[in-house]
């Protein structure tokens, strides 16, 4: 129902901390009508070409990259809350980014509400270039 509002199109962009490139990252809106807190992420999920990436190299932000969260550290987090209509920022580790040029990325967001009894999913994939 919210797939549209996975991955932000044109949000794909390599990630450079202290003039180094550290990995990649891309935004999402919540798949549901309303904020939660980060607990209640149920899971995060990223493919790049065809290859999914491990989850322990997945932090998420909800506010402009002022605190990072891995998944497991989120499933404890309740004093961070995703908002509607604000986007989540799925960093992802990886040595040198994604390299220049076409790349298949997919997103998946999984979230727990208080009073659906199973967890809410959206994917969508995306081909993003890599300037």
């Amino acid at each position: 129902m919210f797939d549209n509002n996975v991955f932000i199109e044109g949000s794909c962009k390599n990630t450079v901390i202290d003039g180094k490139t550290v990995g990649y990252e891309l935004q999402t809106y919540i798949t549901y009508y309303r904020g939660i807190p980060l607990s209640m992420v149920n899971d995060i999920r990223v493919k790049t070409d065809g290859v999914e990436v491990p989850r322990e190299d997945i932090m998420c932000s909800v506010d402009d990259g002022e605190y990072w969260f891995t998944l497991d550290e989120m499933t404890t987090v309740v004093g961070h809350k995703w908002e509607y209509g604000e986007p989540m920022t799925v960093r992802v580790k990886k040595e040198n980014g994604l390299s220049t040029g076409t790349h298949q990325v997919e997103l998946t967001v999984i979230v727990r509400t208080a009073y659906i009894p199973v967890p809410l999913e959206g994917v969508k994939e995306r081909t993003v270039e890599i300037a």
